[in-house]
């Protein structure tokens, strides 16, 4: 996986608090759909209820847990494009309209992998980039993609675990970015290594604590 989308939206002012807004949202995702149809040939049909409905489910889970961004405000971010990717995965806004004619042996592990799961490979992509464009913005370094992020096997387990649980998504997508997934409660900001890590150190000391 690459930083495609990073590319389209690094220039966009503000991005962190325009991605919070429904319209900036929609078009968004419409332009990563757009990218990937560019580049792997992948053509989706969206739903803008169901996108929207996403969009809402999202902004009502943030909100309840924001308060922990004042902690780790790097972490925080990557944690909310996880609760992003939980709710596209869950409500499922694309399904693929048409999609390239390839044979199985020409195909590059990328290939692979969006062949498996277009639309997994569609919202991860769009969390994966929108992650990386906030971190240039704010602090001058995107995080670095394992290489678990290319391996189709991890994205089998990806795709098994997030339809019996999908607050799964959000640990993977911690994977996928080098941080410390928590497989056991992923949708708690609480619970995350790096927000606990925050809590006990000196510097913590000085910063108001969440309530609840």
């Amino acid at each position: 996986m690459d930083f495609l989308f990073r590319d389209e939206l690094v220039h966009m002012p503000d991005l962190r608090h325009r991605l919070r807004q429904l319209r900036w949202f929609r078009m968004a995702f419409r332009k990563n759909a757009a990218l990937i149809a560019e580049h792997y040939g992948y053509h989706f049909a969206i739903d803008e209820t169901r996108l929207t409905r996403a969009f809402l489910n999202w902004v009502e889970t943030v909100e309840q847990q924001k308060s922990y961004a004042q902690i780790d405000r790097k972490d925080f971010i990557i944690f909310a494009a996880g609760l992003v990717l939980k709710e596209l995965i869950t409500i499922g806004p694309a399904t693929v309209r048409s999609h390239p004619k390839q044979s199985e042996s020409q195909l590059t592990e990328m290939q692979e992998i969006i062949a498996f799961w277009p639309e997994g490979f569609l919202y991860t992509n769009y969390c994966v980039g929108a992650i990386a464009a906030i971190c240039e913005q704010e602090f001058g370094t995107a995080p670095k993609i394992d290489a678990c992020a290319d391996d189709l096997r991890t994205w089998w387990s990806y795709r098994e675990n997030v339809r019996e649980m999908p607050d799964q998504a959000i640990a993977f997508l911690d994977r996928f970015l080098g941080a410390e997934p928590n497989w056991i409660m992923p949708n708690l900001a609480s619970a995350r290594s790096a927000i606990q890590r925050a809590l006990v150190s000196p510097k913590s000391s000085s910063t108001t604590l969440p309530n609840g």
